[in-house]
Formats: C-alpha cells, structure tokens, sequence
C-alpha cells in the first residue's frame, strides 16, 4: 500500500484557469509535512498563521495541530498526540470539505486512520507508527 493522495477528486489540467496563488509559507510546510519533518513544518506554518488576519487563520492553526500531533506521536507523547487530534479537528471542520486546495475530507479521514490504534484507547501502552499510513497533502489545482 503506498501513501495516501489527498488531492480532491477532479482534475483541473487544461483549463484555463491560472494556478492559484498559494503563499509560499503555506507549499515550504506541505514539502516538510510530506517528508515527514514535522517540526518544520509546523514552523513555517505558525509564521504564516502569526501574520494572518484573514479567513484562513483557523485552517493554518488547525494545519498546525495536526503537525504537532504526528510530531508527538512520532516521540512517543501519545497523551499529546491524541489531545491536539481533537484540537485539529475543531479548527480544520468549519472548512470542509476543500480549502486552499486540500481536500479536507480525505485528510482528516488519513489523520485519523493514522491515529486509530490511539484513538481507541486512553493508556499510554507503545504504538508503532506505520509509514504506510501517515498521511501526506497533495493539492489540487496543484501549485505552479
């Protein structure tokens, strides 16, 4: 099984429409994001959420949580993890189902399939973390 897309269904290819105009803060945390360095990209996220008073700040803080949620369940922090899982959730739900080119729908399902063995229980027993399972952000239109 490889990684999940999470590109929205649809292909905009040929159109003509011009590709959007992402921030470049947004597409440098979705490259740390997909390679699994999520400290970065929860960096670069929080400066682009610092500076933001538009609609988007919520979806940034909710982008966010959920990087510091794999970060904590990647060391092991499986109380912290399952915390900011909910706090995401919350923060990334009012822009269902696609914002800024992210298939919100998928990537909250991927998010929590990833997070399933600790959803289940309260106990902080260890849990291996399946790569296979870790959910990456692919957008769709694509950047330029």
């Amino acid at each position: 099984m490889g990684r999940l897309s999470l590109a929205a269904p649809g292909c905009h290819m040929g159109t003509n429409e011009p590709p959007p105009d992402y921030h470049p803060l947004y597409l440098a945390g979705i490259e740390k994001f997909n390679e699994c360095d999520y400290f970065e990209s929860h960096e670069l996220w929080e400066e682009l959420w610092t500076d933001d008073r538009g609609p988007s700040r919520k979806f940034y803080q909710g982008l966010i949580q959920v990087a510091v949620a794999l970060f904590h369940f990647g060391n092991g922090n499986l109380r912290g993890a399952r915390k900011l899982h909910g706090t995401a959730r919350g923060y990334l739900e009012p822009y269902l189902p696609h914002h800024l080119g992210l298939d919100l729908t998928r990537f909250l399902g991927a998010f929590d399939d990833c997070l399933a063995e600790l959803l289940k229980g309260t106990d902080d027993a260890p849990i291996e973390v399946d790569p296979e399972r870790l959910p990456e952000i692919h957008l769709d239109p694509p950047a330029a």
